[in-house]
Order: structure tokens, then C-alpha cells, then sequence
């Protein structure tokens, strides 16, 4: 009874207790997970009604100085084949992907010290020239302030950076020459200067509990950002943690689904990692309120070079080619495509 109960708190007041929000993560399942799921769907259409938006993801660079122990593509990884984008060819992408019928590019990157701010100011401004109706999205990590604020003033709308985990001895681990502080600063520097903001956790972490994803959600909620990148933890081979089991679909549809009541403004997309541990992962995602899906539009020859984890979907419902067959999957359901700009409605 009590968990139905905080069920229905948490739909009415899009806020819940820690005490409460841990109750539930402990006690639920069953027809409770069918009943969170169709609240937090409700909640998605309330505001956002049937759409599904489509955002164009380009990973234009594989370089990365961070050290992260679960990341394909972290610096100490020697067999990773590196490779980065011209701008010609970044252009051409956009090109591409604006005539596929896309309003918002992705671009995705490790922390490519080659990407100083000159380069990307200049390489944003070109994109804002040829596309000034598209919204435009960096995804390249920790930066200075005045790096975010340069960016900004160039033109970028939006900008993702997954806080991965609140736990700061579980992130100490993860990333062991970082700091959890200096990445919520980041968030922070980022909404405080105007940006559409996105964060975000891995389910399925080694050793994490519910009281951690507890926590992570209730950072969310007082982080308030414009979207929220909430997918399974999934290991790759030339990692440390290469061994570790990966993170499941069921636990992970359940964070979409109390993220989506706790934030009922938020973009929450149906990740590729969803995708990737489950052929219904991205349905399910959608059933528990998420709404955006990201085609990868990376020059085919690079995409399997950007391996963040094992067996990485790259083609099919996952890219450009299988840009009908999503769209399809996506109709057939219920739901209606938007290849708009497809804005938060989260307040700035």
C-alpha cells in the first residue's frame, strides 16, 4: 500500500522525501513498476503530448585526456584508434543531417585538447551561419567558465554533461585524478550562463545501492536541468572495470520513470545504451516518459571507432540509414516524430 501511495504523492507534487523516494526503490515491483510507468507517461504527455524528438548526434572526435575507468575511449587505452573531424567534414555532416529533415545537431567529443576554444568558436559560428534556425548542442566535457561563456556567445544552445554519479567517493573511483565538485561547478557555470543544460547518471554501477540513485535523483531535482541522459552502465573489454556485469533495463526504465515525474518538464532520451542492452529498450524508455532519441549521423567510417562500451549500436534504428525504420517504430506505437528544434519546456 505505501508504495502505491508515494507513487501517487510523487505524481502530485513532482517532489517526494528521501526516506520516501528510498521506501519505494526498495519495495516496488510488479504491477507497482506498470503503474509508476503509466504516471510518469501521463506526466510526459501533460506536457509534451505524443512527440518523440529526433536530435542529430555527431561524434567528432575520439581524443579524450580524461581517465575515466569505464569509458572505451579514456586516455590510457592504447587500442583505440583515434580520429577527429575536420571542420569540412563536421559542415558536411550538418549538411547531411539538415537534409535528412533534422533541426537540432549533437555534437558529441571526448576532451579533445586539439579543440581549443578559437577552433570551436570558429567552427560553431560557421554552423550558426549555414543553420541559424537550428538549434545547436556541444557534448566535449569539463571547461572553463569563460570557455562556456565564448561558446555561448558563438551561438551554442545547449550542452550535455552527465554528472554520472553524486556519490563522491563512487565518482573518486570512477575517475580517479577528477573531482566530483569541479563537475557540478561545471553544471552550474553552464545554466548560470544561459545554456540549456543536460545531466545525468549510469545505472547498474558496481556496488551502487538504491540510497545512491536516491541521491542522484534528488540532485536532479534541485539541479532542475533542461534534460536529463539517464542510461545502463554496459562495460568495455579494454577498461578496468571490463569484467563488470552491465546495468539493466528494467532498473534503468524505472530512473526514467522517476526522473520524468520528478522533473515533468525535462527532455529525457531513450539512450542508445538503452537500445544496446535491450531491442525494446528504446519502447520501454518511451513507456516510462522518455521523449528524444539521438540517430547517430557520424560519417559511417568513423562510428565504430567511438566504442564507449561493448557492442555499441551504430547502424539500424541507430543511424542515419535506419532513419525511416525509427521513424516507423516510433509511429507504429503511438507516438509522432518531431524533427524540430524541439526545445525544453523547463524553465530558464
Amino acid at each position: 500500500m505505501l508504495v502505491r501511495q508515494y507513487i501517487e504523492e510523487l505524481y502530485q507534487r513532482n517532489d517526494l522525501e528521501e526516506e520516501k523516494l528510498l521506501y519505494l526503490l526498495n519495495h516496488i515491483q510488479g504491477e507497482e513498476i506498470v503503474y509508476l510507468q503509466k504516471k510518469a507517461l501521463q506526466t510526459k504527455e501533460r506536457y509534451y503530448g505524443k512527440k518523440i524528438y529526433l536530435r542529430a548526434l555527431i561524434e567528432f572526435t575520439n581524443y579524450c585526456k580524461r581517465e575515466c575507468r569505464y569509458c572505451g575511449i579514456n586516455r590510457y587505452n592504447q587500442k583505440v584508434e583515434r580520429y577527429r573531424l575536420s571542420e569540412e567534414e563536421i559542415l558536411k555532416t550538418c549538411e547531411k543531417a539538415k537534409e535528412l529533415g533534422f533541426h537540432t545537431f549533437v555534437l558529441q567529443g571526448g576532451e579533445d585538447v586539439y579543440f581549443q576554444d578559437e577552433l570551436l568558436v570558429t567552427l560553431v559560428k560557421k554552423i550558426k551561419e549555414n543553420y541559424p534556425e537550428f538549434a545547436l548542442t556541444l557534448s566535449v566535457g569539463e571547461r572553463s567558465r569563460k570557455s562556456y561563456e565564448v561558446l555561448k556567445e558563438a551561438g551554442v544552445d545547449r550542452f550535455l554533461l552527465r554528472h554520472e554519479t553524486i556519490v563522491p567517493e563512487i565518482y573518486k573511483k570512477l575517475h580517479p585524478q577528477s573531482e566530483l565538485r569541479t563537475r557540478i561547478e561545471c553544471l552550474e557555470d553552464l545554466k548560470s550562463l544561459g545554456y540549456q543544460i543536460g545531466a545525468g547518471f549510469m545505472v547498474g554501477l558496481p556496488a551502487y545501492e538504491n540510497k545512491d540513485y536516491v541521491k542522484d535523483l534528488l540532485f536532479l531535482k534541485r539541479l532542475s536541468p533542461h534534460m536529463t541522459g539517464i542510461g545502463p552502465f554496459i562495460p568495455h573489454h579494454d577498461t578496468e572495470l571490463g569484467n563488470e556485469k552491465a546495468g539493466s533495463v528494467e532498473k534503468t526504465i524505472l530512473m526514467l520513470a522517476l526522473v520524468r515525474l520528478l522533473l515533468p518538464k525535462v527532455l529525457l532520451p531513450a539512450t542508445t545504451a538503452l537500445g544496446t542492452v535491450s531491442e525494446d529498450g528504446r519502447l520501454r524508455g518511451f513507456a516510462s516518459g522518455a521523449n528524444v532519441v539521438m540517430p547517430n549521423i557520424t560519417p559511417i567510417e568513423f562510428r565504430e571507432k567511438y566504442t564507449l562500451y561493448n557492442g555499441k549500436k551504430n547502424t539500424g534504428e541507430e543511424a542515419a540509414e535506419g532513419l525511416r525504420q525509427t521513424c516507423d517504430m516510433i509511429e507504429k506505437n503511438g507516438y509522432e516524430v518531431d524533427m524540430g528544434r524541439g526545445d525544453s519546456k523547463v524553465k530558464y
